[in-house]
């Protein structure tokens, strides 16, 4: 017979019962040689079973149909249904005396054959048991694995012939087994994780993405929020000299909104916080930039209460917000999805936000609302004081996010925006590529689109750039120069 090359090749191994006598493989090599089909792995063991041989087959439908005929001809395979194939899986197991005894639990309950198992240490307080499972019904396999990854990771090495029947599971498996790897998540968190990426995955798709971009970059947001910690925490620092002797440092890390600091005397009045998994490396910044700033008066003013910009709230007694800011977190400390959440296009994704920061819902006694929850969008809604400074406080649309505001010290002409106005062409490179993912994931990061326009625009027109600093949630600073100004 000549193969048909167009037909796509697949592995199925073949579970004989060949005769002990000389030549009895040499002939099963020699049908499966004539028939253009190639085998690519033997197993035998005389000592376990003196019939029983494994032969892994690589061919397409046609000659598996063939191979098959033929063998079962020559008494080689006297019921189909012994015909199986094998899925090699590595088990990562506590090196204790009898660890994998639940895994081989949970294998004979399946009623799966294990046609070869190895094992070794690696110096660590675990051990890679590789097991080779003789499979008759590939159905019976998701479940198998779901039930095997809650007693320990499970890696599926090789499960060529079972695709459509596996690709999902060993992806899921494999995805999640090597984020909660990546950031140490408990197996609750990596439930979380599989769930949050699966309800994402199935939102694009009716978009029409693909699922593996879907997960692609769902990967690229945990991996740069871990690549850019310790040393590699390397945030772009901008100092300005304003006017009345107070000084402005802006401080833009490569993920996370920006830390703005106004610092007026002693007082220290900061504009949101960014990402909490970067607490440590912000405190070495801001020992480094100000000096002594744990011991002197300070507050913070949050322009919204997304997860990027309010992860270092718990450094401060009193935490400036928009009522409905205060409202959104006192839904979380309560337990319940906050304002964000309960938008299920965003809800995933904030969730993923917080378990690969390590977000953590302020303290309810330091909440200070400073703005009239009936005050119209973009009208002055109050006022702030700090340290000899005031701030005019505009109450935005909730276009970006339900409980925004914009802050504005009209003495130093400087207008604290939050994410109304970012500076996107102000991105340092690894503020563009992060900056990416959530617009993709979220499906867009505004609450509401036309809102959020409409804001930008009235804020513009309010306060022009040419006579007005912004300082936004992300970027560089942006419009009006006064001052002199330093960088690193």
């Amino acid at each position: 017979m000549i193969p048909d090359r167009g037909e796509k090749a697949v592995k199925k191994t073949y579970v004989t019962r060949m005769p002990d006598q000389s030549g009895a493989f040499l002939e099963a090599s020699r049908i499966a040689a004539s028939l253009g089909a190639n085998i690519t792995r033997v197993s035998y063991n005389k000592a376990v079973d003196v019939h029983t041989l494994f032969l892994e087959v690589s061919g397409n439908a046609q000659q598996h149909l063939a191979l098959g005929a033929a063998l079962e001809k020559i008494g080689y395979l006297p019921q189909k249904e012994e015909r199986s194939r094998v899925l090699l899986v590595c088990f990562r197991l506590r090196d204790v005396p009898g660890a994998v005894t639940p895994i081989l639990e949970l294998i004979r309950s399946y009623r799966f054959n294990i046609s070869y198992i190895s094992s070794h240490e690696d110096d660590s307080l675990y051990q890679d048991f590789k097991m080779g499972l003789l499979v008759e019904d590939p159905e019976n396999v998701r479940e198998f694995l779901r039930s095997a990854s809650e007693l320990c990771e499970v890696r599926v090495v090789d499960y060529d012939g079972f695709s459509k029947v596996l690709d999902n599971t060993v992806f899921y498996l494999n995805f999640s087994n090597r984020l909660s790897e990546l950031l140490q998540l408990n197996s609750e968190q990596k439930q979380a994780l599989t769930l949050d990426s699966n309800r994402i995955m199935q939102m694009l798709e009716d978009r029409g993405e693909t699922p593996y971009k879907t997960f692609e970059t769902i990967g690229r947001f945990a991996a740069m929020l871990c690549r850019y910690k310790g040393a590699e925490f390397r945030p772009r620092v901008t100092q300005r000299e304003m006017e009345g002797g107070a000084k402005l440092t802006v401080i833009e890390p490569p993920c996370g909104s920006n830390t703005t600091v106004l610092e007026s005397g002693e007082a220290l009045l900061f504009v949101d916080s960014g990402f909490a998994c970067y607490r440590e490396e912000m405190l070495c910044v801001l020992d480094r930039l100000l000096p002594n700033w744990k011991t002197r008066p300070r507050a913070l003013l949050l322009t919204h209460p997304d997860i990027d910009h309010c992860g270092l709230v718990s450094l401060f007694d009193r935490v400036y917000l928009a009522e409905e800011a205060r409202e959104n977190f006192l839904l979380e400390i309560g337990g319940k999805p906050n304002f964000r959440e309960q938008k299920p296009e965003h809800a995933p994704y904030c969730r993923l936000s917080k378990l690969f920061s390590g977000y953590r819902p302020p303290r309810e006694k330091a909440l200070i609302p400073v703005d009239a929850p009936d005050a119209m969008p973009l009208e002055r809604a109050g006022r702030l004081e700090f340290g000899g400074m005031e701030l005019a406080i505009y109450r935005g649309n909730g276009g970006h996010s339900r409980g925004e505001l914009v802050a504005v010290c009209e003495k130093m002409r400087l207008v604290f925006s939050g994410d109304i106005a970012v500076n996107v062409h102000g991105f340092t490179p690894e503020q563009a590529a992060f900056n990416q993912l959530a617009p993709y994931l979220m499906t867009g990061v505004d609450t509401l689109p036309s809102r959020a326009r409409e804001e930008r625009e009235a804020l513009f027109a309010r306060f022009p750039k040419e006579k007005y600093l912004y300082c936004p949630g992300h970027g560089a600073l942006l419009g009006g120069i006064q001052g002199s100004e330093k960088g690193d």
